[in-house]
């Protein structure tokens, strides 16, 4: 399976983002697909997970209320809308799946070590 991420740039305090994640080589509908960041100098955290049978997952407080998950399954595509948009929020995204569409009830390590795929990160940085 492949991910392949975009829709990162260069935004200001306040704008907005909206994230793509590409999917192919597996079954849309039977994977965890989530996202995550990694922030300069820091570890990297899982942001939101969504499956087909589960649903959406949130697991960065300081995004609940800003950011939105979505799919679209005719395009193979995973969403993240970004908005409000603070400096905090500056880090490389990535997506990744996860062949067990459970595996969004999950989080930290559990969640990252449980992903089978990863694709190449989407830079965001927000300029204050």
């Amino acid at each position: 399976g492949e991910l392949q991420a975009s829709g990162g740039g260069l935004v200001q305090t306040g704008g907005s983002l909206r994230l793509s994640c590409v999917v192919s080589g597996f079954t849309f509908d039977d994977y965890s697909i989530g996202w995550f960041r990694q922030a300069p100098g820091k570890e990297r955290e899982g942001v939101s997970c969504i499956s087909s049978a589960y649903g959406q997952f949130n697991y960065v407080d300081s995004v609940k209320g800003r950011f939105t998950i979505s799919s679209d399954k005719a395009q193979r595509t995973v969403y993240l809308q970004m908005n409000n948009l603070k400096p905090e929020d500056t880090a490389v995204y990535y997506c990744a799946a996860s062949s067990w569409d459970r595996m969004c009830m999950y989080r930290d390590d559990v969640l990252d070590k449980g992903m089978n795929y990863w694709g190449k990160g989407t830079l965001v940085t927000v300029s204050s």
